[in-house]
């Protein structure tokens, strides 16, 4: 059974960093592209970062290039999403997902993406 299980969320104020982890278990990533969403309340699910497993190859929506980085420890089967620079706007619940590299035809688009994790609550305070 496929686990992903994110960490690193709080509250933080605005101009502040966060780190989020996502410990993947139960299988070889290795063919995996692995995701951040996020999403606010009200809002639709959307694209963060991305990064593909074995490839190092990396995806950023562009509300959050230049402040977000996305990187990955494969020894510890683990993404990391470092978070500079929070704004409020950043504020939303943000899940970790893997899809199939094989199959992915649209990086950023969430359905793609096979497994999901809990999800973990970033709040930026003004």
């Amino acid at each position: 059974q496929v686990q992903l299980v994110e960490s690193g969320g709080g509250l933080v104020q605005a101009g502040g960093s966060l780190r989020l982890s996502c410990a993947a278990s139960g299988r070889t990533f290795s063919r995996y592209v692995m995701g951040w969403f996020r999403q606010a309340p009200g809002k639709e699910r959307e694209f963060v970062a991305a990064i593909t497993w074995s490839g190092g190859n990396t995806y950023y929506a562009d509300s959050v290039k230049g402040r977000f980085t996305i990187s990955r420890d494969n020894a510890k089967n683990t993404m990391y999403l470092q978070m500079n620079s929070l704004k409020p706007e950043d504020t939303a619940v943000y899940y970790c997902a893997a899809a199939n590299w094989a199959r992915v035809t649209n990086v950023p688009v969430w359905n793609e993406y096979e497994y999901w994790g809990q999800g973990t609550q970033v709040t930026v305070s003004s």
